[in-house]
């Protein structure tokens, strides 16, 4: 009996030693993983230690039995220096590893390339060098790739086209030469070569990706970027010479000259021709001074035509873009338009301010004469900064596609006109024409948060810090929140880039709002898919449930820093998901701290718990579910909550901002100043 119970007891101990040796990895990734964070520099703890389980770890990921590491994530943790080797190439399971937005150097460690389980490799946002080892050819298992961003040189090694697993991969902003190897993969679902030095023609192969995915590299040419271009054209023959001449067993080359008669007969007949020439032009100056003397004198035809009654339209002058523009019709300059809408069309038009506009004075001959610059084109048409002779700054925007007659376009520009709030910018003015259609606003100078969020990044410019993302997220919910409860207006095209900043980022303003009705029910409006709800079918239909879902995405936007329209998702299954579901992707696999944005990381924000809070607002009104969604009102109310420990405004004294603030933005004195 006591035997039995010996060996009972024996059976149970080495039972639990076994699932001791179960319950971790073994030593010798533990101290891997310890001497690498040992020899890398790091601006965050991260609490590794020696007496407790690797799997606990922060960024560190076991398998099920906790038996060996299989995922390594470490973004944006400070790290500087190279990978040295012999540390995390020792993980010999290792199947994720992510580096990204670090300060890591140097090359890519020989020991790395030889983990053969390795699925994903991200080192994207670093300041890795050299060549892209052709070594990689060992990573049998490789399904994602990313190197973006980093100070990579050489060629792209044709390796990679044999990795048949491979499904992203991204090399763009790096110094890669040479030419793109042929990469035959039809699982490939993610390709980004953009901004590097390569040069020859895009392999058949990898022209299904779009032109975005080749750009900024000079010397490509191919599907799908114009044509490549023969280096050695085909001579033509001379003149007089067969097909045999001067050829092998021919009958040689023969010089002929032209006789004393020939010379003489053509130096005639170019000095009749360029006579010919000269008469003509005169002729054609003298018709051009009589039709400008016949316009200055004549009835007051013209300038009914531009618009104005017993003014005169001012000389044709040229320029484009900066130019005081009265071009014929093109995309050059503002005044071009309005020059154009104005001749013509057989009906009297005129520039009509609406709403509270009494701060202008200007007419449309002021807008003619108007410098002008282009300031982007966007869904609804192209937008220009148009400077007065009298210094004031306006914005016109070209509309195109308007789809509905001139009474019912006055009307809805009335209505949209009188809609008056700190965090929308209303229309101040339109111009209706047979051939044109414009729209004036108040011109904002500190540009637009898509320009802010995504500009020029890693170029030395200030990112923009967790406040000022947060009070714009504020101002689009307000001024969204005023138009459904006060108008019962839909905007149907709430984006980052119709978001314009005030002075000093203190609040932003929501534009282009409730322009859908005038534009043709089958047009589709070009930008706007990663912000639209998946319900809306009739872009000149949207509800106030699908500007709550455009809203969600841009609070999104802010929280990650990736633009909806261009999301680059590195850490997804392959490169087809939008936004919304790329968060709801990573927030499943429990690692939220990949979804915001790198440069939230870098500046050392503080607000994780309002960074979490407010990503569960924008989850909640990207709901697939219409009736999900919470309202404006709703949301404005939580982002009010979620900041009210950093002094954000309520909705009441956001109701009392005066309208002087406004009026000093477009360079007007206050009404309670004017003389």
């Amino acid at each position: 009996m006591a035997s039995a119970a010996a060996l009972l007891l024996a059976c149970a101990v080495v039972a639990a030693l076994a699932c001791l040796a179960l319950a971790d990895p073994p030593a010798s990734e533990q101290t891997a993983l310890l001497a690498f964070l040992a020899a890398v520099p790091h601006e965050r703890k991260l609490g590794w230690s020696a007496s407790t389980p690797a799997c606990a770890w922060v960024g560190v990921t076991c398998d099920a039995a906790n038996s060996t590491v299989v995922k390594l994530r470490l973004p944006g943790i400070g790290l500087v220096g190279p990978i040295p080797p012999g540390t995390l190439g020792r993980l010999a399971n290792l199947q994720v590893l992510s580096l990204r937005a670090n300060r890591v150097s140097g090359t890519i460690p020989d020991d790395l390339l030889r983990l053969s389980a390795l699925r994903s490799l991200f080192l994207q946002d670093n300041a890795v060098s050299g060549a892209i080892p052709p070594g990689v050819s060992g990573l049998a298992a490789l399904e994602r790739l990313v190197l973006s961003h980093n100070n990579l040189s050489g060629p792209i090694p044709f390796a990679l086209g044999g990795l048949a697993a491979l499904r992203a991969l991204r090399l763009d902003g790096n110094r890669l030469s040479g030419k793109i190897p042929s990469i035959a993969n039809p699982g490939l679902r993610a390709f980004n070569v953009s901004n590097n030095m390569l040069n020859g023609s895009i392999p058949r192969a990898l022209s299904r990706f779009p032109a975005d995915a080749f750009a900024g590299n000079l010397q490509l040419c191919g599907t799908p970027l114009p044509p490549c271009s023969p280096f050695f054209p085909s001579p033509a023959p001379a003149p007089g010479m067969g097909p045999s001449d001067g050829a092998p067993g021919g009958t040689g080359r023969k010089k002929k000259k032209l006789s004393t008669a020939a010379i003489v007969g053509i130096i005639v007949a170019a000095v009749a021709v360029a006579l010919l020439l000269l008469l003509l032009a005169i002729v054609f100056c003298c018709k051009k001074r009589a039709r400008r003397g016949a316009r200055t004198e004549g009835p007051k035809g013209t300038a009914a035509a531009a618009g104005q009654t017993g003014t005169t339209r001012p000389p044709a002058a040229s320029g484009e873009g900066t130019g005081t523009a009265s071009s014929p019709k093109d995309d050059a300059g503002t005044s071009g338009a309005v020059a154009a809408a104005g001749g013509g069309t057989g009906e009297t038009s005129r520039l009509v301010f609406v709403g509270k506009s009494a701060g202008y004075s200007f007419d449309l001959e002021d807008l003619l004469r108007a410098s002008a610059e282009v300031l982007g084109k966007g869904s609804a048409g192209t937008s220009y900064k148009a400077v007065l002779e009298e210094g004031t700054t306006v914005v016109v925007k070209r509309l195109k596609e308007v789809a509905v007659a001139r009474r019912e376009f006055e009307a809805h520009m009335e209505a949209v006109g009188g809609v008056e709030h700190r965090n929308l910018l209303p229309v101040r003015a339109y111009y209706f024409s047979k051939d044109e259609k414009l729209l004036v606003y108040d011109y904002l100078p500190a540009g637009s948060l898509s320009a802010m969020l995504h500009g020029s990044r890693g170029s030395g410019r200030t990112p923009m810090d967790w406040d000022a993302r947060m009070r714009s997220a504020l101002s689009a919910s307000r001024g969204l929140a005023h138009l459904h409860s006060e108008h019962r207006l839909a905007h149907g095209n709430v984006k980052s880039s119709n978001v314009l900043l005030r002075p000093d980022l203190d609040a932003a303003a929501l534009s282009d709002f409730s322009l859908h009705p005038i534009y043709a029910p089958t047009s589709v409006r070009a930008g706007a898919g990663g912000y639209r709800a998946p319900e809306v079918v009739d872009t000149r239909r949207p509800t106030l449930k699908a500007d709550v879902y455009s809203l969600g995405v841009l609070l999104l936007e802010l929280l990650t820093g990736k633009s909806p329209t261009h999301a680059s998702l590195q850490e997804g299954d392959g490169g087809t998901l939008d936004l919304p579901r790329w968060v709801q992707s990573v927030v499943r696999e429990e690692w939220t701290a990949e979804v915001f944005d790198v440069e939230l990381v870098r500046l050392g924000a503080s607000a994780e718990e309002e960074m979490v809070a407010l990503l569960q607002v924008a989850m909640a009104c990207v709901a697939t579910v219409p009736d999900a969604r919470p309202d404006a009102r709703d949301v404005v109310r939580m982002i009010e909550e979620i900041g009210a420990g950093h002094g954000q405004t309520t909705t009441e004294e956001s109701a009392r901002a005066t309208t002087s603030e406004e009026e000093r933005s477009r360079g007007t004195p206050p009404a309670d100043l004017t003389p």
